[in-house]
């Protein structure tokens, strides 16, 4: 495969390093308060989405499957006790171990581009309560939102995709047909994922579709 390809399992993965540096280094100086701030993953706080991208950068298909089989294969169940693991006495320690994990290349599947989705969905779920400014990068972004509309995986991204012609403004993503739903490929991954915050960030006569689908 051509190193040029975005969708190298080695180029994504070398985005997901680059991400996971990139946030690590957005997070150096957050307040206590920062910390507890509700992220857009749900419960989790700031603190808690950002031990959940340590322990996924930490995972193996076979720890996985012991984690899933021991959960009752719930999901929910796996990741917050997996999440626990990765948390520190503080906020701190919690991630001077995110940095430790910033160049790992293991995960739970072969699946790069969705591990990217992960760093890319949760680095926002993150920046966005706390009015960071951070964010990916366009070709990650990219990568992201090409697998997001070719199946659910992770979450039920393709579902939301479907029969909507989907547009990045900053970007060469282009997908599928039907009413438009246009805006900067970083929101259009976070609306693919389910975050509402970023429908007032959309525009387009697709766009109450793709809302009343989340």
């Amino acid at each position: 495969m051509n190193s040029a390809d975005p969708s190298d399992p080695a180029r994504i993965a070398a985005q997901i390093v680059a991400a996971r540096g990139d946030l690590a280094d957005d997070l150096a100086d957050l307040t206590d308060a920062q910390w507890a701030t509700r992220s857009l993953c749900g419960s989790w706080s700031v603190e808690e989405t950002l031990a959940h991208l340590t322990s996924a950068a930490r995972m193996t298909p076979f720890r996985w499957i012991r984690s899933m089989a021991a959960a009752g294969f719930r999901p929910d169940v796996h990741n917050r006790r997996r999440l626990r693991e990765q948390l520190g006495a503080t906020p701190a320690d919690t991630l001077a171990t995110f940095r430790a994990a910033v160049p790992a290349t293991t995960a739970p599947s072969g699946h790069t581009a969705a591990w990217l989705g992960e760093v890319v969905v949760h680095g926002q779920d993150i920046r966005r309560p706390l009015g960071l400014p951070g964010g990916p990068t366009v070709e990650a972004a990219t990568t992201v939102a090409e697998f997001f509309v070719s199946r659910n995986f992770a979450v039920n991204s393709r579902t939301v995709a479907k029969d909507l012609r989907w547009e990045a403004t900053d970007g060469p993503f282009r997908s599928g047909d039907g009413p438009v739903v246009r805006g900067t490929t970083e929101a259009l991954v976070m609306v693919l994922a389910g975050r509402r915050a970023y429908l007032a960030d959309l525009t387009g006569d697709g766009v109450e579709t793709a809302r009343a689908r989340l």
